[in-house]
């Protein structure tokens, strides 16, 4: 077994976390920007955001071996969407009767696709059903027929998506479900949870991708030069340079803490998917114009306004982040477990920005402390 699964120590900042100074966030009107950080949270200056409780119970061993989840095209609100399905499995160390029988969905990130839960999505069958969906345009799942990238497109497919999951028939059939999201897919699920509560048991964002308004100047022209008309085409013709080997390997020394832990197993199903995509005529334009969506809904103010939103989504939820992370500021991490209600924050030492692939385990014991307290306050 390898080790790039890690144990997180504790759920709060390392110690020895360099000290924060003025946090990347929304405006004046959305939580203080530019509003001096405490000298211990990270946060700006309202309190240390609740740790997150790490669940005991058995968890089945990984195996780097496991292959991806299968999946099946299923109609959405008239989408074709690919989902893949993780049957519940039950409690290793009681009878299956009466324990817990939930559904889970969980969303990937920007350029990402439902294999990126396969060891978490594992892990939690012990309580959940799992459902892993792609997003139009990516993984398995086609272009959208109608519509677009923009991130309220994506909103909608997720919205629709976990009504399909609550109302599958079966046990657990009615009932909210857990949503989880990753970077892209994390903002997505926060915006679809403030507009469905109803359809939202708690929410668990990894690293999600929370409008920052202070970026560096090569940045900044790259976001400049993705909104003006014609330049996504040109960039879907840069995504494809370099073979697949080389692409993945660029694309894991960013969103992960340390690269050399991922299996070579897991290396070469990545490879794989990376060739499909690469067969898929649109896979770099849902690319290109989901970043471009992703930018431009960092524009948004009032309630459209992501900080915003996460004040009014009072559903039990979790931040995990990984303290390395490359893609998004670790310091929004604290931030937002405050702007949201009901949040706890688990913050992962030398793991970078896909924390339930590259330390699912830990990720996993978190979600699953989440899911215990929530049905604890429902006896």
């Amino acid at each position: 077994m390898t080790d790039y699964r890690r144990r997180v120590p504790d759920a709060r900042r390392p110690a020895d976390a360099p000290a924060r100074d003025v946090l990347p966030g929304p405006g004046d009107d959305d939580l203080g920007a530019g509003t001096q950080a405490g000298p211990d949270t990270g946060a700006p200056g309202v309190g240390e955001p609740r740790p997150a409780v790490l669940s005991t119970v058995p968890l089945p061993p990984l195996s780097e071996s496991t292959p991806a989840w299968p999946g099946s095209e299923v109609e959405v609100d008239g989408i074709p969407l690919y989902l893949r399905h993780t049957p519940w499995t039950g409690p290793l160390d009681g009878p299956a009767d009466d324990a817990p029988r939930e559904r889970a969905l969980y969303v990937h990130g920007l350029g990402g696709a439902a294999t990126n839960w396969t060891d978490l999505a594992g892990l939690l069958a012990v309580r959940c059903e799992g459902f892993a969906i792609d997003l139009p345009g990516f993984g398995q799942s086609e272009p959208p027929a109608r519509g677009g990238w923009s991130i309220a497109d994506h909103v909608s497919a997720v919205v629709a998506t976990l009504e399909w999951v609550r109302d599958r028939p079966g046990p657990g059939q009615g009932a909210p479900v857990h949503l989880l999201g990753n970077s892209l897919g994390g903002l997505v699920g926060l915006l679809a949870t403030a507009r469905r509560r109803d359809l939202v048991a708690t929410l668990t964002l990894v690293s999600p991708a929370m409008p920052v308004y202070r970026v560096p100047p090569a940045f900044d022209r790259a976001i400049a030069l993705l909104l003006l008309p014609g330049i996504p085409t040109l960039a879907e013709k840069r995504i494809a340079l370099g073979t697949p080997e080389e692409r993945v390997r660029g694309m894991l020394a960013m969103v992960f803490g340390d690269p050399a832990r991922v299996p070579a197993t897991r290396f070469a199903e990545a490879v794989q998917e990376m060739r499909q995509r690469d067969g898929q005529p649109w896979a770099g334009r849902a690319l290109t114009r989901s970043m471009r969506g992703l930018m431009t809904s960092y524009l948004r103010v009032g309630r459209a306004n992501a900080w915003r939103a996460a004040r009014s989504v009072d559903v039990p939820a979790l931040v995990v982040w990984g303290a390395e992370d490359k893609l998004v500021d670790p310091r929004l991490a604290p931030r937002l477990a405050l702007a949201l209600p009901d949040a706890r924050l688990q913050l992962q030492p030398g793991i970078g920005h896909v924390a339930m692939t590259e330390a699912p385990e830990d990720t996993a014991r978190a979600v699953l402390g989440l899911l215990e307290e929530a049905a604890g306050r429902v006896r």
